[in-house]
């Protein structure tokens, strides 16, 4: 009896390198997967921290309208702010921006502005890396019946990037922005008092 066909009876050197090759592959993909399951949960706590700080800032508007503007164009830029965000994270060793101080009877429209604006700006540099914020009028000088624009900025970890584009409305008009590198993540809320 003469056998002309053998029996295979284990797997060859190439089969189980070729099977290796296949799960590092399959690996490296669930590697990706899980990086991105880790950051996701705090990207999306930054932009509801940074939502709180803006509604939380617009009711402040609201509260004190005549800061904002009036009628009569008098009291108008009390709420404006130029960008405050430096790109610099907040720690212990870190100055922050002094908080206003508004009591009475010497609080007016105007006080009352600069303290809410201040409190926010705190707020918004321990809360958030990096955070900071930028507030302008749609006319100039702000009235009751124009446009508020509020940005609440901050900067996220380098490797976001890897996320794809931003669906971001950051203030690109404003002189400051090109300078800045790398570019914060921004909420932009835009309100109207009346």
């Amino acid at each position: 009896m003469n056998r002309s066909h053998q029996t295979q009876l284990g797997a060859s050197l190439i089969e189980v390198l070729v099977a290796i090759l296949l799960l590092s592959f399959g690996m490296l993909a669930l590697g990706g997967m899980m990086s991105f399951a880790v950051q996701a949960p705090k990207l999306s706590a930054y932009r509801a921290t940074a939502a709180n700080l803006a509604a939380s800032h617009v009711e402040r508007i609201r509260a004190n309208p005549g800061g904002f503007g009036n009628p009569s164009g008098t009291n108008t830029d009390s709420y404006t702010m130029d960008m405050s965000y430096d790109g610099t994270f907040y720690d212990s060793s870190t100055n922050l921006p002094a908080l206003a101080d508004c009591t009475y009877p010497l609080c007016t429209e105007s006080t009352l502005a600069t303290m809410d604006k201040a409190a926010t700006n705190r707020a918004a540099r321990m809360a958030l890396p990096a955070g900071g914020m930028l507030m302008k009028c749609d006319a100039s000088p702000c009235t009751k019946a124009s446009y508020g624009n509020l940005w609440i900025l901050w900067q996220e970890p380098s490797t976001v990037a890897i996320l794809g584009a931003s669906s971001d409305n950051c203030p690109t008009t404003e002189s400051a922005w090109s300078a800045l590198s790398p570019k914060p993540r921004c909420l932009y809320v835009r309100f109207k008092i009346e």
